[in-house]
């Protein structure tokens, strides 16, 4: 049994049960940082922020939402919008922060493609990010669900009419998800459980995996430089701050992403207050209506560019096509096969690459808004195979690359 003195005050008496000494330095005041990092590396914090906003805003949403198909689309356009005092600004706030939350994700992992952040003991780190936005894509679709409105209940249907998997007709599967034939009270009860409970426990397990993962290889830095973190510290402790190429993470990392952050919030709430109509599709203002089909059906703009992958090609090979771009990121620490932890603009072809592959990625995004017509389904077809042929030329252009 660990060995207890008498507490000499109520810290020192949680300390020996909780060690919250060692704790904190662990977590916060000896976790170190790299110097030489920009702002994209607060973009983590800002993630915590933003689901911070998404977790309180949807607990004052869940004391006047109903999960009935008769009386939900009523609970959120009238009772939540017009008669609950404030309540409009709490619908905004969440409906804001689900479409942002996707813009800083996507950032925080082209940041992470572009200094390499994956490489040399970090695929951890890499690989719960991933597990990360699959849970923040399934907590979304799930969340679009609830207001059923029109784009609610066709985008459900047609989402989960890709469990049939094309000519393998498993209807069987996909009314199993459903539990009926169509989207109806069933189907509404058991994604409301996934937004509310089952998904955002999930997501708070992986962000806790996803600290942990940083805690042992530490911060990746801007330009790639393989530090001893243990003699850097040391330097630091001994009064060296100055020459110590690493600095703590609290306070003196954590004032840089509350700068950062800060600058965040008064865009975040200025689209709030003033444009948060882009994050809430017109279609979904009518009420869900299953014989009455939307002209043009599509995901919100943050699935945009894997729906576009999807749509071009006949039905088996868009579900294959379509399942290669859900796991193919996940996969990108093995495909990698360069030697080199540098960022992007010193990789010659890879540099290429990551470019190439941005592009590619708004280019599919602007084409899922748009009907596949004409000349619109031809650049689709076009982004879609460009983005297959990049990831399958990625291992033998990092092969060739020489080490720095």
């Amino acid at each position: 049994m660990a060995h207890f003195t008498k507490a000499t005050s109520v810290k020192d008496w949680f300390d020996q049960r909780l060690a919250i000494d060692k704790v904190e330095k662990v977590m916060m005041s000896e976790y170190w940082i790299p110097k030489n990092i920009n702002f994209l590396w607060a973009m983590g914090m800002v993630l915590v922020v933003t689901f911070t906003l998404l977790l309180v805003s949807g607990i004052f949403l869940l004391m006047y939402y109903q999960p009935n198909v008769a009386t939900a689309f009523d609970s959120v356009n009238y009772t939540i919008m017009r008669e609950v005092d404030f309540g409009w600004l709490w619908r905004h706030v969440h409906g804001v922060a689900a479409s942002v939350v996707f813009l800083i994700i996507y950032i925080h992992m082209f940041t992470g493609i572009y200094y390499g952040s994956y490489k040399k003991g970090r695929e951890m780190i890499w690989i719960s990010g991933m597990l990360l936005f699959v849970a923040f894509s399934a907590e979304a679709f799930s969340g679009y669900m609830l207001p059923w409105g029109q784009m609610s209940y066709w985008a459900g249907m047609v989402i989960t009419n890709l469990f049939a998997g094309g000519s393998l007709h498993a209807d069987g599967l996909v009314e199993w998800i459903r539990g009926d034939y169509v989207p109806a009270q069933a189907f509404l009860n058991r994604f409301f459980m996934l937004h509310v409970l089952l998904i955002p426990l999930a997501i708070m397990g992986l962000i806790g995996l996803h600290f942990a993962a940083l805690r042992i290889p530490h911060v990746n830095n801007q330009d790639g430089e393989e530090i001893d973190f243990d003699a850097e510290s040391k330097k630091y402790l001994a009064g060296d701050k100055a020459g110590s190429k690493v600095m703590r993470f609290a306070n003196d990392f954590m004032a840089k992403d509350m700068m950062v952050v800060g600058i965040y919030l008064i865009f975040f709430f200025y689209l709030v207050f003033f444009h948060y109509d882009f994050a809430m599709d017109p279609v979904n203002f009518d009420p869900a209506d299953g014989l009455k089909t939307p002209a043009h059906i599509y995901p919100e703009w943050y699935f945009l560019w894997s729906y576009e992958i999807l749509r071009p090609f006949s039905t088996n090979i868009g579900l294959i096509a379509f399942a290669f771009a859900q796991v193919i990121f996940v996969l990108l620490p093995f495909l990698d096969r360069s030697p080199n932890t540098t960022p992007a603009s010193r990789r010659g072809l890879f540099k290429i690459w990551f470019w190439a592959m941005l592009v590619d990625m708004i280019v599919l995004t602007a084409m899922g808004k748009l009907p596949p017509e004409g000349i619109f389904s031809t650049i689709g077809l076009v982004a879609a195979l460009t983005f297959i042929g990049l990831w399958i030329v990625l291992p033998f252009i990092t092969k060739m690359e020489k080490k720095a």
